[in-house]
């Protein structure tokens, strides 16, 4: 690659941990442009350098989170350590099967997940520690709302394995659905479980050796700095900014596969 390509690939990573960091969704304009600068490189080394790439960013992003809105760890982490072998399973099922078998879950997944945010009401305002909203309304950190916050996220670390892009979404969705907190919070807790779908589906394609390591840890750098931007964005914006950043991303990936399977 000449210098441009690696300028280019670097705004790229700026971008997508901005995104990422928001909402999610990052790997929308991620992976493409590696594959457009890439073009000898086969395509699960594209996903494993994403992956490099992203859970930087992630990290990144769910300590400005933790620090700034909140973190209930209760549920963060038991969510966080089933995504690994979830995600590592997915990444596993996508090195075996066409992507087409998967593509049916999407187009349902998506256009649900933005019918979603349009009519889903409001959450009241949440305290400081992030907990208020929904320890009203499920009860507060109980044993139901932690195992299915967990069994959710096992399912979207498959998912994330497999297909990648549109992860961060869903667990907005998730955790805003079960446990009743705003957008913000929602982002909040997806950041830090994104950490662990992503920390599979990596350990998975470095073995098989499909990373890209020079070139990922230079994105990572600019992916890190996309993501501290990204967090601060979103907390000084508030829930609403979320929630409509959500909706875009949402459209956006819908047109994407809308495009790469019918265009």
């Amino acid at each position: 690659m000449g210098v441009g390509e690696w300028c280019a690939l670097l705004a790229v990573a700026l971008a997508a941990g901005w995104l990422d960091a928001v909402v999610g969704g990052g790997g929308l304009v991620q992976i493409p442009a590696l594959m457009v600068l890439l073009p000898g490189a086969p395509v699960a080394t594209v996903l494993g350098t994403n992956k490099l790439v992203a859970i930087t960013g992630t990290t990144s992003a769910a300590v400005t989170y933790a620090r700034r809105v909140g973190l209930d760890r209760r549920r963060a982490w038991p969510a966080a350590l089933a995504g690994v072998p979830a995600s590592l399973l997915g990444a596993l099922a996508a090195s075996r099967l066409p992507q087409d078998y998967f593509l049916p879950v999407v187009v349902v997944v998506l256009p649900a997940v933005a019918a979603w945010a349009v009519w889903s009401p409001p959450a009241p305002a949440s305290d400081p520690s992030g907990r208020g909203p929904y320890s009203r309304r499920t009860g507060g950190a109980g044993p139901y709302s932690r195992r299915a916050c967990t069994a959710g996220s096992a399912l979207i670390g498959f998912y994330s394995g497999v297909i990648g892009s549109g992860t961060g979404v869903l667990l907005v969705a998730l955790f805003v659905t079960l446990l009743g907190t705003d957008f913000l919070r929602g982002s909040a807790l997806a950041k830090t479980v994104s950490i662990g779908t992503d920390l599979g589906a990596l350990v998975l394609f470095g073995w098989l050796g499909h990373v890209l390591w020079e070139l990922g840890a230079a994105m990572a750098v600019a992916n890190v700095a996309g993501g501290f931007l990204g967090a601060h964005t979103a907390v000084r914006k508030g829930a609403g900014f979320v929630r409509a950043a959500l909706l875009l991303t949402v459209f956006a990936l819908m047109s994407k596969i809308a495009y790469d399977h019918w265009g």
